[in-house]
């Protein structure tokens, strides 16, 4: 029994180092060959844990093998097109101009309501209001509209807009993230100024409070018996 915590204690390191050396792209949307390599990894990671017999060098070094095969790969890709294709595939265009691609379709093995679904869950529920739909590398079918159909943006209406800052949370739990003040353009005085103004003594008090896309303050306190939080305005 022990020994087999010590190996699983073991291969969880490893497993979790091999999945970082391996990169957030690569876990973001994961193509077939990625898919399987970490299939395998996980296969092989299980394998010493439950035969005792079976040497935790051997299991150790076919993850490693795999890792060393997956980034490799991934390097190639990168100097060369065709074996990124080769290895990830490629978009295929479903729509193209407003007209239905049925080659790419069937060769896909996509059926029309196959496809009418998908434009459903990107809102967009009318071939015709479609200019281009792509079935990426991933599986993910990225949908353009047409130009009439595309939401107005202050651009077009010549609206000038203040460039918008990255949410962030300055309070979690009563605890001050002091990175999140710098990052946003706040300090911890003008923080506690804002909570003492809304009364707020301490930020132990505080659950949680953040800064929005504009360097508004949002301040949530607890409330009731029930384990809730409620946004406080000044």
């Amino acid at each position: 029994m022990t020994i087999v915590l010590i190996r699983t204690i073991i291969l969880y390191l490893i497993v979790l180092f091999v999945i970082r050396i391996m990169g957030k792209g690569e876990l973001s949307k994961m193509s077939p060959f990625q898919l399987i390599v970490l299939f395998m990894i996980a296969e092989l990671a299980s394998i010493p844990i439950e035969s005792p017999d079976v040497s935790m060098i051997t299991g150790v070094t076919a993850i490693f093998t795999l890792l060393f095969l997956q980034v490799l790969i991934s390097f190639i890709s990168i100097k060369s097109e065709k074996l990124k294709n080769f290895f990830n595939g490629k978009p295929s265009i479903l729509i193209n101009n407003g007209d239905i691609n049925h080659k790419e379709l069937k060769k896909l093995r996509i059926t029309v309501n196959d496809l009418m679904e998908q434009l459903r869950i990107g809102n967009m529920p009318a071939v015709s209001d479609v200019e281009y739909a792509v079935m990426e590398s991933n599986g993910e079918l990225s949908i353009i509209p047409k130009a009439e159909n595309k939401p107005l943006t202050p651009k077009d209406m010549s609206i000038k807009k203040q460039p918008e800052i990255m949410p962030v949370v300055f309070i979690s739990d009563g605890i001050m993230y002091r990175k999140n003040l710098t990052q946003a353009g706040w300090t911890e005085e003008k923080l506690l100024k804002n909570l003492s103004m809304m009364n707020i003594s301490s930020c132990s008090d505080v659950f949680l409070a953040f800064c929005d896309s504009e360097s508004r303050l949002h301040i949530y306190m607890h409330y009731g018996k029930n384990n809730m939080a409620k946004e406080i305005t000044e």
